[in-house]
């Protein structure tokens, strides 16, 4: 099963970013989290809104699967 988060590693290769910089974006995504009321993980941010901030919303599954 996949990871349901995603670390500052896997962030860095993604982006093509450096680590410090992948922990600073990790944090942004984070703070935004916090401000929706979600409980966050230092180092780590959910793989799902990762990918949604970064490539836009993926909503169009599940109405294929229909």
């Amino acid at each position: 099963m996949d990871n349901k988060f995603i670390r500052v590693d896997e962030v860095a290769q993604e982006l093509s970013v450096s680590k410090p910089y992948a922990y600073k974006l990790i944090k942004k995504l984070n703070d935004e989290l916090k401000e929706q009321g979600f409980i966050t993980i230092a180092g780590r941010v959910n793989r799902q809104y990762f990918q949604e901030r970064f490539y836009g919303a993926e909503e169009k599954q599940g109405k294929e699967m229909e």
